[in-house]
């Protein structure tokens, strides 16, 4: 992450010099203009009293010429030596980082087998519809003669169409949908149609005195949700007392922040695609950001290897030469490490579940055959090998 950090500050330096050099631009412009009009007034003025032209305008407009020209060459300089700073980003990024990459993955991960072009376009087609991207992901469709079925295009439209009802400040697709979906979502215990309708009565509280009797009408929404959301049933209750006053100025000025529609989303995005079968996050945003944790470990592994020139050590296979801890947000199912050979399970290599009620992996079951008979290594029986059954965890 130190690279990172490195790109970051001279990035961070480039887009300060932007901001500087936009502002110090934009007012020197600007005075000018304003001195240009006012030679153009005085002209002007001349010109109608019908007087020639005097030495101290034409001086003046000397002046005007020389002043144009030296604060366009002063900006001109000011955005070359911008220049320099854009360059050394990208030798930082150069210093930083390893151009090279492709030497940490098996080259048979790159055959232009169709399955595994499908598998790769399907993601990305995923992803693109989960970010509402519909025309790249149609034209993308059709420039790999993808075929996507309408059921799976279906939720994504859904979903899409009313965030960005969402992000437009609308809440009238979202409540319509939380009202058809009230039963699923109780069932997963959440709280969308409430924080929705409470949104809804705090737009209606920020419309002042004259919406109190609409707000009021519309707080009999909330009689279904007073056993889980009392507290804050009565928060917004009591802010009423304040409408005439503003809340803005009062104790409940935090109902009006903006941060509400941007959890509204969150919450809505969460909980949309869970009652869908969705992942919040798409399969290939997944697999990037876990390649870029796992990037830095394989590349210097890969160094470490080479160097003691043991290149046997990682043949490029289903598994990694060392664990790569990618944290609780990547953990999705059950994993089982073999307690004899100390190896993680596969599908080539699954565990066992033997008659005593041991587990152990395939290849040390094999390992511990003897002459027809089994022994269980952590207790005395005896068994047959073919008694062992299959665990899918």
């Amino acid at each position: 992450m130190e690279q990172c950090a490195c790109v970051e500050r001279e990035l961070d330096k480039v887009l300060q010099k932007f901001l500087t050099y936009g502002q110090h631009c934009e007012q020197s412009l600007e005075e000018l203009l304003h001195y240009v009009g006012q030679l153009r007034a005085e002209l002007a003025s001349a010109a109608l009293q019908g007087t020639p032209l005097s030495a101290t305008l034409s001086l003046v407009m000397s002046q005007c010429c020389r002043k144009i020209k030296d604060t366009v060459q002063k900006l001109a300089s000011d955005h070359k030596d911008i220049h320099s700073s854009v360059s050394r980003v990208g030798k930082a990024i150069d210093r930083n980082f390893d151009s090279e990459i492709c030497g940490v993955v098996s080259d048979a991960v790159w055959d232009a087998r169709e399955q595994q072009q499908q598998i790769l376009q399907m993601a990305i087609v995923e992803h693109l519809y989960q970010q509402g991207m519909l025309s790249v992901a149609e034209e993308l469709c059709q420039e790999s003669t993808l075929n996507v079925d309408l059921d799976f295009k279906q939720p994504f439209l859904e979903l899409n169409r009313i965030l960005e009802a969402l992000h437009e400040q609308d809440l009238g697709p979202a409540l319509e949908w939380a009202v058809s979906h009230r039963q699923r979502l109780l069932e997963l215990n959440s709280s969308l149609e409430f924080k929705l309708h409470r949104l809804h009565f705090i737009r209606l509280l920020a419309g002042g005195p004259e919406k109190q009797l609409e707000a009021l009408s519309y707080a009999r929404h909330f009689q279904p949700f007073a056993q889980l959301h009392q507290r804050e049933i009565q928060v917004m209750m009591g802010s009423l007392v304040y409408l005439r006053l503003g809340l803005e100025k009062s104790p409940y000025c935090h109902l009006l922040d903006n941060s509400h529609w941007a959890e509204i989303c969150e919450t809505f995005t969460r909980d949309a695609c869970s009652l869908l079968g969705l992942s919040v996050e798409s399969p290939l945003s997944v697999s990037f950001a876990s390649g870029c944790v796992a990037l830095p470990v394989l590349m210097n592994i890969k160094a470490v290897i080479e160097q003691r020139q043991c290149t046997g050590v990682w043949s490029h296979k289903d598994e990694l030469p060392i664990e790569i801890e990618l944290g609780m947000k990547c953990w999705y199912h059950s994993v089982f490490a073999c307690p004899i050979l100390r190896q993680q399970t596969s599908d080539s290599n699954p565990p066992i579940k033997l008659i005593c009620g041991h587990v152990i992996s395939r290849d040390a079951l094999n390992k511990l055959i003897n002459g027809g008979k089994l022994k269980c290594p952590y207790c005395p029986m005896e068994q047959n090998p073919a008694d062992g059954k299959r665990i899918i965890f």
